[in-house]
């Protein structure tokens, strides 16, 4: 018999068997397993039990099925629509994983328990979910019917440690030139954002240049969900939290932020800018807090102004207010993109400039070209004169 013929064999008897142990409390273990295939009349063989008990046991342990793509070298994400195929991500794009969910009632069970796990609930009456897993992983979940064609699940997973920027050179991210020139933004505490889609890699390339901060500093960082790991000796992270079942408890970024200011931060940075903090992380770049820094979703550097513009006026800042901030408190624009053949990458770096009625703009100083050249624009001599400025200011 085949590992694919077992498996279908022990598919409906695992159904069948998890149906009896439902009936009668007690712990999951293959004498109870061999009991109720007995029970219901079925083989009782060791390689059956032990394949049911298997099956059966995945189901409440850790991400189930999901556990063996959640160690494999390299995997960023693992995604799950419905019943059938599961996908991963090693930032080559997606595959296949060979790993199946059976059935619906299976997923949606797996989506209910990854985020019990995270504390929070997830049933008809909240069928989204958001929450970080004891290891740091990530998932998100949306059940069926709200979820098509099945309930749909999304984990991240965070690397140990993070990539330095050395390993992110080797694999394409970044030029050499590139390479010295994110080291010279960081040596030279210049406010940064950095841009891009989503899976474009901008947390990774932020936890890289983060690792780079002299070991002197310290950095607190303020996260959605945990995310950023930096190799950096003096970390202080803070993370919101939703609200309880009761509607109470909740701490949000922007909250988190003003903490931030009365922790004597070196480096203040949020993990992604999405609402309403970006006013105050505006105002504490412009009070002293030099280096501040974070990632902002974007189509293009160009777009950023107008992502904080909106941002700004829905937490009610007036628009020449958040230009205003925005012209003196950001310094350089980093704009991560991703290739068709999911390479990603930095592929353009943009100083912030004041046009005459005040509004902020980017200007390009150096991009990479569709062959991947690297290609100096407009404000590239800025640039080097900014960094120059600061690091002997």
């Amino acid at each position: 018999m085949t590992v694919r013929d077992l498996h279908d064999e022990v598919t409906p008897l695992a159904e069948e068997v998890r149906s009896r142990l439902a009936r009668s409390p007690g712990d999951l273990t293959p004498h109870r397993v061999a009991e109720a295939l007995r029970g219901a009349g079925r083989p009782v063989g060791d390689a059956t039990v032990l394949a049911v008990y298997e099956v059966l046991r995945r189901d409440v342990v850790g991400a189930g099925p999901l556990d063996p793509l959640l160690r494999l070298p390299g995997v960023t994400d693992v995604l799950v629509n419905g019943a059938g195929e599961v996908y991963l991500d090693r930032g080559a794009g997606l595959e296949a994983s060979g790993v199946r969910l059976e059935s619906e009632e299976a997923t949606r069970r797996l989506a209910q328990r990854l985020i019990a796990t995270g504390g929070r609930r997830l049933d008809d009456a909240a069928p989204c979910a958001d929450v970080r897993l004891p290891d740091g992983t990530r998932c998100h979940a949306v059940l069926a019917p709200i979820a098509r064609p099945g309930t749909a699940i999304s984990l991240r997973v965070p690397r140990n440690g993070g990539f330095a920027l050395t390993e992110l050179k080797e694999a394409g991210t970044l030029t050499a030139e590139l390479l010295e020139l994110v080291r010279l933004v960081v040596g030279a505490r210049l406010a940064f954002l950095i841009t891009g889609g989503t899976g474009s890699g901008k947390t990774t390339l932020l936890s890289a240049m983060l690792g780079e901060v002299d070991p002197g500093e310290r950095i607190v960082i303020v996260e959605d969900a945990t995310e950023l790991r930096p190799a950096h000796p003096h970390v202080v992270g803070l993370e919101a939290r939703t609200a309880n079942l009761e509607g109470v408890g909740a701490v949000v970024l922007r909250d988190l932020v003003r903490q931030a200011l009365r922790m004597r931060p070196d480096r203040l940075v949020v993990g992604e800018v999405r609402d309403g903090a970006v006013v105050d992380l505006l105002a504490a770049m412009n009070t002293g807090h030099e280096g501040g820094c974070g990632t902002l979703h974007a189509n293009s550097a160009r777009d950023l102004p107008s992502r904080i513009e909106a941002l700004a006026l829905a937490a009610g800042l007036g628009r020449e207010a958040a230009h205003s901030q925005l012209g003196s408190a950001l310094d350089v624009v980093l704009h991560m993109s991703r290739d068709r053949d999911g390479q990603r990458r930095l592929s353009e770096v943009a100083i912030l400039e004041r046009e005459m009625g005040g509004l902020a703009h980017t200007v390009t100083a150096t991009r990479i070209d569709r062959a991947g050249t690297l290609v100096a624009g407009p404000a590239a001599g800025r640039l080097l004169d900014l960094i120059e400025a600061r690091r002997h200011g």
